[in-house]
């Protein structure tokens, strides 16, 4: 191990020069210029609009929302009616029909069977895979739980006020059907190493499913094209954006400027995230099975305490939260407006139909795929629910003057993302806003904010390497040589966005994460009766296990 990560530090070495000439000569200006039209053109093609009454909506949200009501219908309300189920297999009570035993006997089984498997050719596929139930809903949830919880929040509550929230939470809980599909789909599908590596996702229930159907070019084609975006979305928003919001909490912390700082602190997070990433798998679960509960416990506690601090206005937030989202204020575009505000900050929060996470969750030890899909309904629960939740709470409690009985600041973006603040006029937005309302209750939770987002960003960065380097093998084959292409690649992207301001390149890249969702949607609506299938042998094994 230490001789492959000094291999990668060798490696990547050159570049972290090349990033501090770009950032201390002005370089990444330049080409952020030069791209910039590249990529305003590609994020306009992926948010593709369509008119809706008075409205013109991103066709990728449209996609997303009727494909999990559909989903939500067609599977009977999993958000719901599987949650039990989901928390029972996540805490392991069913691990036992995963198992079972090898066929030892020394008599004659010539022609027996057990489910369907002849004895003797038995194998425990429970060992076809590298992480528990646990180990990768937290790598999933890393992926997703992020700054779009902390600034994506806020900006809904400017732009749509406090009845965006309602609709963040429809879009989060049905959302969770979405993902109980694509990651049925992603173990089912997996392929399994001679040494017992997994490689799963998208990319591959595209490919063999589809073949399956008697769409085999279109599956290749499909896989290919969902391979090569997930690549550049682990670039830039899975990498870099994370690290250049990281390096700018930490520098606005300290009080430091200069692209020096940023280098020196982009080397630092490259250095960490590398430790993590020769590891595999295995290596990026256990860190964040420790990383995700400890990060999420802290801006849970922290959002708890105020909470319970403005119990008496807990009503009136909710108050506002369900009248708002029927009956909008004058000024934010109606109800179709803050529909649309809710549940776009929503699908782009917790990527449910984005397949990313599929990834993750195709590498658990299970011989049953529904298992994994049912334990990936909490994901969306945890990320949108209950921390955008709690996060649209604390901004709101903020906006309620307990003296005065009076806003803080008027509901309805001015920019597209701030609120000014009534008297200073001072404008607030993502980040900032959040910030501030916490350390309205919590004088100092800026310091505590700023350890989060960078353990939030940490996390999401090693979760999608894991994500990017599963499509780069996809792409170039299974190789040493190509994982270690990849893993310095992503490394360099590190230190690239906490030294430089691409901030086009991040714009291009971070579209390619929406853009992930065509492909991949397609492939679900194709594919989605194999889910019922696996469902349907999953509840049959856990039946068979209740009644002993």
């Amino acid at each position: 191990m230490r001789k492959a990560f000094l291999s990668l530090l060798t490696l990547f070495l050159p570049f972290l020069t090349i990033a501090q000439e770009a950032a201390e000569k002005g370089l990444d200006e330049r080409i952020n210029d030069w791209f910039m039209p590249i990529a305003t053109w590609w994020e306009g093609f992926v948010l593709t609009t369509v008119p809706l009454g008075e409205y013109d909506v991103p066709f990728v949200v449209i996609l997303l929302v009727t494909g999990a009501t559909f989903f939500t219908i067609y599977f009977k309300f999993p958000s719901i009616l599987k949650f039990p189920l989901a928390i029972n297999t996540v805490r392991g009570k069913y691990d036992e029909i995963d198992h079972h035993e090898a066929v030892t006997s020394s008599a004659d089984t010539t022609g027996l069977t057990v489910d369907g498997d002849v004895i003797g050719t038995i194998r425990d596929e429970s060992q076809e895979g590298e992480v528990s139930h646990f180990q990768a809903l937290a790598t999933a949830v890393s992926g997703t739980v992020g700054l779009g919880n902390i600034a994506g929040v806020a900006v809904a509550i400017a732009l749509g006020g406090p009845g965006a929230t309602f609709w963040m939470i429809v879009c989060g809980l049905i959302g969770m059907a979405t993902k109980f599909v694509e990651c049925t789909l992603g173990v089912k599908y997996r392929d399994v190493g001679a040494d017992g590596t997994v490689y799963g996702g998208p990319m591959y229930y595209l490919s063999k499913g589809l073949k399956e159907r008697g769409f085999s070019g279109l599956g290749k084609i499909l896989g290919a094209l969902f391979a090569i975006l997930c690549v550049g979305a682990s670039f830039g928003g899975g990498n870099a954006f994370q690290s250049n919001q990281a390096t700018v909490q930490l520098s606005s912390l300290m009080g430091l400027e200069g692209g020096a700082t940023g280098v020196i602190i982009g080397i630092i997070l490259a250095v960490l995230v590398g430790i993590v990433i020769i590891g595999g798998i295995k290596r990026i679960a256990s860190i964040t099975e420790k990383i995700v509960p400890f990060m999420a416990g802290i801006y849970v506690l922290a959002a708890l305490v105020i909470i319970f601090a403005n119990f008496s206005y807990v009503d009136d937030a909710f108050g506002l939260i369900f009248n708002g989202a029927f009956t909008p204020m004058a000024g934010l575009g109606g109800l179709v407006g803050v529909l649309i505000v809710g549940f776009q900050r929503a699908a782009f929060s917790n990527e449910a139909g984005a397949g990313s996470a599929a990834i993750a969750h195709s590498a658990v030890k299970t011989k049953y795929p529904a298992s994994e899909g049912v334990v990936a309904l909490l994901e969306p629960f945890i990320d949108t629910v209950v921390i955008c939740t709690m996060t649209a709470l604390v901004i709101i409690f903020f906006n309620i003057d307990a003296d005065n009985l009076q806003s803080v600041f008027t509901y309805g973006s001015v920019d597209g993302s701030s609120v000014i603040l009534n008297g200073s006029g001072e404008a607030l937005g993502g980040v900032d806003l959040t910030s501030r309302a916490f350390d309205s209750v919590i004088p100092g939770f800026s310091y505590v904010l700023t350890i989060a987002i960078v353990l939030f960003a940490f996390s999401t960065m090693i979760s999608w390497s894991y994500y990017g380097l599963q499509s780069w093998k996809y792409l170039f084959g299974k190789g040493k040589r190509a994982d270690l292409i990849y893993k310095c690649l992503f490394l360099v992207f590190v230190v690239i966005g906490a030294a430089a301001t691409l901030d086009a390149v991040i714009k291009f890249s971070d579209a390619m994460i929406l853009a992930l969702v065509f492909p991949n949607m397609i492939g679900l609506f194709f594919l989605f009766p194999k889910v019922r299938e696996e469902m349907a042998k999953y509840l049959d094994a856990i039946k068979g296990i209740k009644g002993k």
